[in-house]
């Protein structure tokens, strides 16, 4: 039995202190759990990924970070500039925003960038020394630049997971030492039925997605096959390593200037000045770059994968230090012995009825969820508001586009 706590970098007390992972039914499959009162606002445990990777139309469209820890490489008015296409672009408020270039590292055999020695020592170690292309960065010939590729060519924005993420993993048994090590902590994420499988796959493939599945196998293959992990380049084992990443990759966001610029303590109408300035600047960055606001990429966590859904959920999950680093924190106090949820959507979701949020969890997690609140609402009528109806139309995109489980904002 692995040691779920193994990844987990600090909180006041130790997670291991303050938490335990219980088996809840077979419905639910495990859950975490509170050993001790854990006050409102407290740092319940932070975590670093088993591997993690930026989305990759993000990289492409010139999002820079850590190619380890996904922190960002340019500061935030750099960012702007080049995202708005306005060289002249200002940002107010710049000392929230701190990049040190003089610790950039690249590796020097392909050129990636990473954000410190640490993340490049750390990411040679991991994988990357499988991974690296070498002089082939950017020939469309290399294996893994087909594979990237295809990728993107089937699994276009908003994005929700990269074919990277199963790269590392299998990068990852090839370099360790103790390769059984690694594979049980992969095997720790919560399985699926091959029916269930398959849907997960359909939702982020498309209606093509057998064909497309089959190919990318093909090239993921041909790219990083490894004997030790046989199973998982079968058309079954690879159909399952695509659902697991799909179900429990957790959104990594690392842009933090806006979220630093809704924390500070402002007069209204300055308040007022600086949302609107905000509110602007999204949109000469949308105008000009696309749906691309943010670094965005996701991570594998073990821990945080314990955490079941709530609608009414008492901890949420964050990522304030500009990097791959999770933080939960207590919503509310919970007692000891209490479960500790979190929220698979975003707040407006969390607003919308009943058959609304069922929806978006049917449709993305595959469960139908028994919370306080939907148990409250069961008697609700099984239709979506006609105003959610049009806030859909308004918007132009399914209600399940957006996922705050899949994507925390930054």
């Amino acid at each position: 039995m692995c040691d779920v706590f193994s990844f987990c970098v600090g909180v006041a007390g130790g997670a291991r202190g303050s938490v335990e992972v219980r088996f809840v039914s077979s419905a639910k499959g495990k859950g975490l759990f509170a050993t001790q009162l854990i006050r409102k606002g407290e740092t319940i445990f932070i975590e670093r990924p088993l591997v993690a990777s930026q989305f990759l139309w993000n990289a492409l469209y010139r999002y820079r970070a850590c190619d380890h820890c996904l922190r960002a490489l340019e500061k935030a008015e750099e960012n702007a500039q080049r995202l708005t296409g306005k060289p002249g672009q200002v940002l107010p408020h710049p000392e929230l925003c701190s990049v040190r270039k003089d610790l950039h590292q690249n590796c020097p055999h392909c050129q990636v960038m990473y954000c410190s020695a640490e993340c490049r020592l750390a990411a040679a170690e991991q994988y990357h020394q499988t991974l690296c292309p070498g002089p082939s960065q950017d020939d469309p010939r290399h294996p893994l630049n087909k594979l990237q590729e295809a990728w993107r060519s089937v699994h276009y924005p908003p994005e929700t997971a990269s074919i990277m993420l199963m790269a590392r993993m299998v990068a990852t048994v090839k370099q360790a030492k103790d390769k059984d090590y690694w594979v049980r902590l992969f095997s720790h994420f919560c399985s699926k039925t091959a029916n269930e499988e398959e849907e997960i796959v359909h939702k982020l493939l498309g209606d093509k997605f057998k064909g497309q599945l089959e190919l990318l196998r093909r090239l993921f293959t041909e790219a990083l096959y490894e004997e030790t992990l046989s199973q998982w380049f079968t058309p079954d084992g690879f159909r399952s390593l695509f659902a697991l990443v799909g179900t429990n990759g957790q959104g990594i966001g690392t842009s933090q200037w806006v979220h630093a610029c809704d924390a500070l303590e402002l007069k209204p109408r300055d308040r007022e000045q600086l949302d609107t300035f905000i509110d602007q600047l999204y949109k000469d960055i949308e105008a000009a770059t696309g749906e691309f606001l943010n670094c965005e990429g996701s991570g594998l966590f073990v821990l945080q994968s314990c955490c079941n859904h709530s609608c009414v959920p008492n901890a949420e999950t964050s990522f304030p230090e500009n990097n791959f680093l999770l933080h939960v924190t207590a919503l509310e106090d919970i007692k000891p012995g209490e479960e500790i949820c979190i929220s698979y959507l975003d707040c407006c979701q969390r607003e919308r009825s009943r058959h609304s949020r069922h929806k978006i969890l049917r449709e993305n997690y595959l469960f139908i969820c028994s919370c306080p609140k939907c148990l409250a609402e069961a008697d609700d009528p099984n239709v979506t508001s006609e105003e959610e109806e049009e806030e859909d139309e308004e918007e132009g995109e399914p209600e399940d586009a957006e996922l705050g489980d899949e994507m925390t904002d930054v």
